[in-house]
């Protein structure tokens, strides 16, 4: 469908989840994975984190986002599609939404990560549980 039109790339990242977001010119529809939006993200929570910097820069009608999302769980990869359709929307129009972005930090890589287990413990911090007798 949109295979020859012109589009704007943004890549996203959030915890393990990788996004390749293409802003095309439309209707405001966005597909992820192949999949409606509201198929794919079953939360409302998840479909306004998705949709914000769109919404914040009034741009939500005059565009579709077509995204490819890898790895991580649906909050991950929510985060990871706002922050690829944010980059993206600095190639369509830098000078004027840059501020708008930064100032609400969409613009910014989340830098939290898992954290690793270490050895005589269960888990990152999770001690096995101490027995006095």
């Amino acid at each position: 469908m949109y295979e020859k039109e012109p589009f704007f790339y943004g890549t996203g990242r959030r915890k393990s989840s990788v996004a390749r977001v293409r802003l095309y010119q439309g209707s405001g529809k966005v597909t992820v994975n192949g999949r409606s939006i509201d198929d794919y993200f079953g939360l409302d929570t998840l479909k306004a984190i998705v949709r914000q910097p769109l919404v914040l820069t009034g741009t939500d009608e005059r565009f579709d986002v077509v995204c490819t999302v890898t790895g991580g769980g649906f909050t991950g990869q929510a985060g990871a599609v706002r922050h690829g359709i944010a980059r993206a929307l600095l190639q369509y129009d830098s000078e004027n939404l840059r501020q708008t972005l930064k100032k609400t930090g969409l613009l910014t890589r989340d830098p939290r990560m898992k954290e690793r287990k270490k050895y005589g413990l269960k888990a990152a911090r999770r001690a096995p549980q101490f027995s006095k007798r």
